[in-house]
């Protein structure tokens, strides 16, 4: 059954929205364009005449292709190469949705996408459709056949499992510029010290290289441990410069709405760096050098560009 010109726009005005909750489900830009590429071809072959609410059938039939995916997708994060990181997004990017609120805002945040690996498909959705995107729970209910005190109960143990004992501290552009300036004049100093000063006791450091990038395989823990750690990796050397392809530079940036730093060498984004900061300091720091998950980012900064002169790493 072919689309009338309503009907396609109604698809299209609902696709943004329709992305936003993917890429919160999946953690991944790529697969959320898969899920809501998957959802039209269901939409093109529906009974439209039969579809009392549009939209609300829409995010019905996305949100269960993502809990399909999340299904599928923890039994190929078991044998992952490394440590997995969500793919991170530029500020501007459509697929980071709604950001009008505190909730919206942190539910989108590398921090929490990273935590949501905690919860099971089910509160992932919940928490997802009811934090970034205000459905009641009698909506979310309907949406994931269950009853409204289920739904409750389930959005009450997603919030347990994503507490943290600190506030995060939420950040504009000019605030964000100062933290990653500040990060990068401490790692480029040679010494742990002042890396160590920004950075709470227990902070926790992870990088996902994937199967093609050499990166740490397990978490470091605490200032001190990441400090060296972030001391050698920008210290130079020619097996970096080769993996890297060239001299890095890197710009600071605002990602997933929050602090970070893009590496480039070229026209390429070859690291994000993620900072995580709360009152007490920079609580994560998240590397991600996955080139599958650098297309996106790289494109968009492309874009976006001219950009100011870059700092330059070694």
């Amino acid at each position: 059954m072919s689309l009338c010109t309503h009907e396609a726009e109604l698809f299209e005005g609902s696709r943004g929205r329709l992305e936003a909750i993917a890429y919160r489900m999946l953690g991944s830009a790529g697969d959320a364009e898969d899920a809501v590429q998957e959802t039209y071809l269901r939409w093109h072959a529906a009974d439209r005449e039969r579809i009392e609410t549009p939209e609300a059938w829409l995010t019905k039939v996305l949100t269960n292709l993502c809990l399909n995916q999340l299904s599928s997708a923890r039994a190929r994060r078991e044998t992952y190469v490394g440590q997995w990181l969500p793919e991170p997004l530029l500020a501007g990017d459509r697929m980071l949705g709604p950001a009008e609120t505190a909730e919206q805002r942190e539910s989108v945040s590398l921090a929490v996408l990273t935590l949501m690996e905690r919860l099971t498909p089910n509160e992932r959705a919940v928490y997802v459709l009811r934090e970034a995107f205000g459905h009641p729970h009698r909506e979310i209910a309907d949406i994931l056949d269950l009853t409204e005190a289920n739904c409750q109960q389930i959005h009450r143990r997603a919030r347990q499992h994503l507490a943290t004992d600190r506030a995060r501290t939420e950040v504009d552009a000019a605030a964000a510029r100062k933290v990653v300036e500040e990060f990068l004049a401490a790692a480029l100093s040679g010494d742990t010290e002042p890396l160590i000063r920004l950075l709470t006791v227990d902070a926790v450091g992870v990088a996902d290289g994937g199967a093609t990038v050499p990166a740490r395989r397990t978490p470091v823990l605490g200032a001190l441990g990441i400090a060296r750690y972030l001391r050698g990796l920008f210290r130079p050397n020619a097996a970096k410069r080769a993996v890297a392809g060239g001299d890095p530079v890197v710009h600071p940036a605002v990602v997933n709405g929050g602090p970070a730093a893009l590496v480039s060498v070229g026209d390429r984004i070859i690291g994000v760096i993620c900072l995580a900061p709360t009152a007490e300091g920079v609580e994560a720091v998240h590397l991600q050098v996955n080139p599958d998950k650098l297309e996106r980012i790289t494109r968009r900064w492309a874009a976006a560009g001219p950009h100011e002169p870059p700092t330059r790493i070694w």
